[in-house]
């Protein structure tokens, strides 16, 4: 969400009117999901082990959504110049940070970011050295969950062809 309500202020007004609308839609699955890490949180052992689980899994992979940092960005310059964008990567991944890690400690839940501190005079939160590596092989189809992904895919669709034979 932090991501898309950027791109409301897109100087491509089509655009930035479908992403108004887009973003009110998603704001919607943003609490939601924070409400239920935070029942996940409250409830027993098992379930807020399970909440800090998911945050381990998804926290760099989420990092890593902004895209690469800018210096290494081949569109974001031309994007911003244009207005495409108004925020760069590393700003709008600055954001997200600093908003996620207040609602993480709310809940109790803790960053698995061991560099993650606090620095008084940017007034922003440090992190961690994002692995790009992890980011490329997952890309090229080598993610943690690509094999069994690819093996349902493959299933559901030898499940259709079965059905289409008998019809």
């Amino acid at each position: 969400i932090v991501n898309q309500i950027s791109l409301c202020r897109t100087s491509y007004g089509p655009y930035a009117r479908a992403m108004e609308r887009i973003c009110r839609e998603e704001s919607f699955h943003q609490r939601q999901g924070f409400e239920i890490m935070e029942t996940l949180v409250r409830g027993s052992k098992e379930q807020k082990k399970m909440a800090q689980g998911a945050l381990d899994r998804w926290w760099w992979p989420t990092l890593m959504m902004f895209g690469p940092h800018d210096a290494q960005s081949s569109h974001s310059q031309q994007s911003m110049k244009w207005k495409i964008k108004r925020q760069s990567n590393d700003e709008l991944r600055q954001q997200f940070v600093d908003q996620t890690v207040a609602q993480a400690a709310h809940i109790g839940l803790e960053i698995p970011d061991r560099d993650l501190k606090w620095n008084e005079g940017r007034r922003h939160y440090d992190f961690g050295p994002i692995d790009w590596d992890e980011f490329e092989r997952v890309l090229s189809g080598f993610g943690q969950c690509n094999e069994s992904r690819l093996r349902a895919r493959q299933d559901a669709h030898d499940e259709g062809a079965w059905v289409r034979e008998a019809v």
